[in-house]
């Protein structure tokens, strides 16, 4: 490195027209003329076209330049010039370059431009991360998590974590993966954090988790994966409605940060903004009641009682532009810990946000029961094991209070800002039911 050079970024190349500046980074792509050539270089902020003239270089950089192969590292130094035409609006003319490593022709980088199996592409995912839609995904990911952070840290919420060990199910145990913990003991990867941020809230008031979360589901659907990311708030003294409020001030905020700084990951994407731009409270509300009714109407065989499918997810916002609230579910779908509606015991103050474009339950949560004779009634009806939830019962026995909150997958959420088909491309290296690898 040159100290006399500075080297910047390509995200800072429009402050710095007129200089010569170093950047390093990789081939993206090349053309080539007789005395010109145009290495494209990617730096993992942008991407650069530069301009490489024979008569301008010592002919052993400019031969080197012109037969660089695709993904070689290099490090480029030259002024920065603007251009309209060019990706970005700048160029770069080149006055050096140093070759940090070749990629040997006899091996090449094998994403070609040409079209390629998801499957060969799933195989290669440690080099498809560096491909322009890829990269604008995570970009993506990478502000929700942002936004989801600063909405919680900005409304009296403290991050508390949560373990990923766990002794007992928290959302069934037909999901659940069993670990080897000592000899003496089996324990489960985490399924949610959401029964110790209960313990946490009655600390803090208002609390959040933030961490990987797992579920050995047997679903090879677009939407799911067996690891997963997700946020989960959880409040004391609140109620179903504060999940409902909650839920949609994040959501909006979320969406607005998306749009304020990923414009050139979303242009990349292909995804029509429009559609997040018209996400707007208030989010339309519906009882399950209703919601059945409604699926019914339009050709669903759902009966009453039972839970909803993805395609009936779909159905219920394919006349919407928003995230509906459907809430009241019946008890027997919930889980054990959801406090029953007063009125009718038979329903849970559950609540589930469902995103529209067909991409179903971004949200779901809901009140969780106070009493500590339900509770315990709960436990037995789901044959969970009273020993693995002293600690939790304990809660109800000291300062009880009605308390509420809710999950977030990161993953569906940030398919549906990018407008992508599937959600294993909103995760570094995604695991689903067959894949494990790389």
């Amino acid at each position: 490195m040159n100290p006399e050079i500075p080297r910047i970024t390509i995200a800072e190349a429009g402050r710095h027209a007129g200089e010569t500046v170093e950047i390093a980074g990789w081939l993206y792509n090349l053309r080539r003329g007789g005395k010109i050539c145009f290495p494209q270089v990617r730096d993992g902020y942008g991407t650069i076209q530069c301009v490489a003239v024979k008569s301008n270089l010592p002919e052993e950089t400019f031969e080197k330049l012109k037969d660089l192969t695709q993904e070689s590292s290099l490090i480029v130094r030259g002024k920065i010039r603007a251009e309209s035409r060019a990706p970005g609006g700048f160029e770069l003319d080149v006055e050096s370059a140093d070759i940090v490593q070749r990629v040997p022709e006899s091996d090449p980088y094998p994403i070609t431009p040409k079209e390629h199996g998801i499957d060969f592409l799933m195989d290669h995912r440690h080099l498809w991360l560096r491909s322009r839609r890829q990269h604008a995904a995570l970009k993506v990911r990478h502000q929700v998590i942002k936004a989801l952070r600063d909405y919680f840290d900005s409304h009296g919420f403290t991050l508390v974590d949560t373990p990923i060990f766990t002794p007992a199910a928290c959302e069934g145990t037909t999901t659940l993966f069993e670990v080897k913990y000592s000899d003496e003991e089996n324990v489960y990867l985490a399924q949610s954090g959401q029964l110790y941020s209960e313990a946490t809230a009655a600390a803090f008031g208002k609390v959040y988790c933030f961490g990987p979360t797992f579920r050995a589901e047997k679903s090879k659907t677009r939407r799911h994966l067996t690891e997963f990311w997700m946020v989960e708030p959880e409040m004391a003294y609140s109620d179903l409605e504060d999940v409902k409020r909650v839920g949609e001030e994040m959501v909006l905020f979320v969406i607005a940060g998306v749009l304020e700084n990923c414009q050139e990951d979303l242009k990349a994407l292909e995804r029509d903004v429009s559609k997040l731009e018209a996400v707007k409270a208030p989010f339309p509300r519906m009882s399950y009641d209703d919601a059945v009714k409604k699926l019914q109407s339009k050709g669903s065989e759902i009966q009453w009682g039972g839970d909803f499918g993805n395609t009936d997810e779909t159905l219920l916002t394919d006349d919407l532009d928003r995230p509906l609230m459907v809430d009241r579910y019946p008890a027997a779908v919930k889980a054990f810990y959801f406090q029953p509606a007063p009125e009718r015991p038979e329903l849970a103050l559950g609540v589930d946000f469902i995103a529209p474009e067909g991409y179903g339950e971004i949200i779901g949560g809901g009140q969780r029961i106070h009493d500590l004779d339900l509770l315990l009634k709960r436990l037995e009806e789901h044959d969970l094991p009273r020993e693995a939830f002293d600690w939790y019962i304990d809660l109800r026995k000291y300062g009880s209070v009605p308390h509420a909150g809710f999950g977030m997958g990161v993953e569906r959420f940030t398919a549906w800002m990018c407008g992508l088909e599937h959600i294993r491309e909103t995760i570094a290296f995604p695991r689903m039911l067959y894949r494990t690898r790389p």
